[in-house]
């Protein structure tokens, strides 16, 4: 089963999704999921060294306490999938796209679902700035890839064009929100939903499969 994930790394909820994708996958063993992961920008033009987290979220939020009240509901929903979120060690909202160029690059090679944690976990819960190109090599390297040749690419302004039009694609299917899941290219869901919510989902998208998929799965 092919499972479309569409997400920001700077979106706290998109890392909820993904522990909560986890627990439903481990739910059903049986199923071989393969997943791709697709840029969404939250902020798509958000300067490229980033802007002030303080000053970001009074202007896209509003006030302090409005603020506060949303952490507190992250905070919350974090504690359910053992996420410690530290979002008062963030001192810059990052432009992502270097961070999706990262993950692009590396699925050429590698596994890049662990490395969409360690951009959660670096961002979320160390404060690190995941949109600076020192940041982003030494989680690279962490997970398998060449510093020199990786260096090269995000230097470069290789696929910087194709995040930008996977972001508008995603727009013109019809999402406007973020984490959202498409199994198998038909059933599609938003949100940072419960496990057994997208089990029922994977349920239905695997039922509905042609019998000769199921034979040759």
């Amino acid at each position: 089963m092919r499972l479309d994930v569409i997400f920001d790394t700077v979106c706290p909820w998109c890392f909820i999704g993904k522990r909560r994708l986890q627990k439903a996958i481990a739910m059903r063993p049986e199923f071989h999921i393969d997943i791709v992961w697709h840029p969404f920008l939250l902020n798509p033009d958000m300067p490229p060294g980033g802007i002030d987290r303080t000053a970001y979220l009074i202007k896209k939020i509003g006030s302090e306490t409005r603020v506060r009240r949303i952490y507190g509901a992250i905070g919350e929903a974090g504690q359910s999938v053992e996420i410690d979120f530290a979002l008062d060690r963030i001192g810059r909202t990052p432009n992502s796209v270097d961070s999706h160029r990262l993950i692009r690059y590396a699925a050429q090679t590698v596994d890049a679902a662990p490395l969409v944690e360690a951009l959660f976990s670096e961002y979320f819960l160390n404060g690190g700035d995941i949109g600076d190109t020192d940041v982003l090599i030494e989680i690279g390297i962490r997970h398998g890839l060449e510093p020199k040749t990786l260096r090269h690419y995000l230097a470069s302004d290789e696929d910087v064009d194709a995040i930008y039009e996977d972001n508008a694609r995603a727009h013109r299917l019809g999402v406007n929100g973020v984490p959202a899941f498409a199994f198998d290219g038909a059933m599609v869901i938003s949100g940072a939903q419960e496990p057994e919510v997208l089990v029922r989902v994977m349920d239905a998208a695997h039922a509905a499969r042609p019998v000769h998929e199921e034979m040759s799965a």
